[in-house]
């Protein structure tokens, strides 16, 4: 397999043996290069010494060297620069686009590192590394736990761009649709993402300093005040949407995306749209405030919300329930602050060239406790225990890009597990 030897070839796992070329010169390798993700050679600016003079060019490797050809590489100038070709099967010599021969390594994939990727690969129990875990360093954990942290903010930082430009640049649109999305708490993400973006928040603002209109334009875009009948607070919502919506041409986005199969009443989409709705008319400058917050205490407080007095003794239109404050508990909290305000800060941080911002994000994120679910679970009965959210989020990283996608060439004890020769 090509990406295997291309993967033999980047982190030098191949017999230490002295190597020569397939015309039986001597090959001794400085710097394997850098790796290529893009068009051209494999690996860039490597170092190689070919019977003791230096060369420092590109590398290309195939798994039999009449790819060379297949790939019509012997036509393009772009690999003129190749100083090494290598190959786990020498069938043919191979020659730059003016006809000069190029020096050919013939390099096999150890079977150990096989055995390793197979098993990998195949291997039922979850994660499949998991007998290496308790033998590696926690330096080395620690290190690419610090790795997957940075990566993991850099991945939400280009989703977050990506909802910047649909809002057309406005960092306070793109909050909300990221605050509501995550106020789906997973199972309903995609539906409130969705109904963020059908919410006219130039119009609400000219009626957030009324609750009442802000939940009548909130829930009629929800699709969630269609029904004829209802209750005496439900009919006035209802006709004041319908006000509202004429007033600005809206329409309500479908109400079948929401769902409740297998919810608390405390997180029905009622409770959560009238606690937006409640956070929205209370906190103008929700955004620059918690950009300025300097304290986790302090997000915690502005992110508290609440709802109207109807919902205090209800979960859905219509039937009472016990009084109860439908207010967000602290783990709740603390979740929209690792979902919502810390991927602002860092990004916020970035756009505004503010390194402040970001040292901050890094510190919430270590002030605040390890989320606790499935992964993380995972993780600690594996002997990956997460101390703080920093931690949680770097092994979710790695269980959701690494983990889920095989991509165990790029996971560093991955690494770890394949350079093993007995495990």
């Amino acid at each position: 397999m090509e990406q295997l030897l291309h993967y033999v070839w980047k982190h030098k796992i191949f017999p230490l043996k002295e190597l020569k070329t397939t015309a039986n010169q001597q090959i001794e390798i400085i710097d394997a290069g850098l790796a290529n993700s893009n068009a051209g050679p494999d690996f860039f600016n490597a170092k190689i010494k070919l019977d003791g003079v230096l060369w420092v060019g590109n590398i290309e490797i195939h798994h039999r060297s009449s790819e060379w050809y297949k790939h019509g590489h012997d036509k393009d100038t772009a690999y003129d620069s190749v100083i090494l070709h290598i190959a786990e099967k020498a069938d043919t010599d191979v020659f730059r686009s003016n006809g000069e021969l190029i020096p050919q390594l013939q390099l096999a994939c150890p079977d150990y590192i096989r055995s390793n990727y197979r098993e990998l690969l195949e291997t039922e129990s979850y994660p499949p590394c998991y007998r290496i875990i308790p033998s590696l360093s926690p330096f080395m954990i620690h290190s690419w736990m610090s790795a997957l942290q940075i990566e993991r903010f850099e991945q939400k930082a280009a989703l977050l761009a990506e909802r910047l430009e649909h809002c057309n640049g406005n960092w306070e649109d793109a909050f909300f649709v990221t605050l509501s999305r995550n106020f789906g708490f997973g199972l309903n993400g995609d539906a409130f993402e969705t109904w963020a973006n059908h919410i006219p928040l130039r119009a609400v603002d000219k009626h957030r300093d009324d609750l009442f209109q802000v939940e009548a334009l909130f829930f009629g875009q929800a699709g969630i005040l269609q029904d004829a009948d209802g209750d005496e607070y439900y009919l006035r919502l209802k006709r004041e949407y319908e006000y509202l919506s004429h007033k600005f041409g809206l329409s309500p986005i479908d109400v079948s995306q929401w769902r409740f199969l297998r919810l608390r009443p405390a997180n029905f989409p009622h409770i959560r749209i009238a606690q937006l709705a409640c956070l929205y008319h209370r906190s103008y400058g929700l955004f620059s405030q918690l950009m300025e917050a300097e304290t986790v205490k302090k997000a915690r407080e502005l992110l508290k919300g609440g709802t109207s007095e109807y919902w205090v003794t209800h979960y859905t239109f219509g039937g009472a329930s016990p009084s109860r404050p439908k207010t967000l508990s602290n783990s709740s909290l603390d979740l929209l602050i690792i979902n919502t305000v810390v991927t602002f800060l860092y990004a916020y941080g970035v756009h505004k060239g503010s390194e402040e911002h970001c040292n901050r994000a890094a510190a919430f994120l270590e002030e605040l406790k390890a989320e606790y679910n499935y992964i993380t679970r995972m993780w600690d009965q594996c002997g990956i225990k997460a101390t703080n959210a920093a931690d949680s989020q770097a092994l979710i990283q790695l269980k959701k890009e690494y983990c889920d996608k095989k991509k165990c060439l790029y996971c560093r004890i991955g690494y770890e597990y394949l350079k093993m020769e007995n495990i």
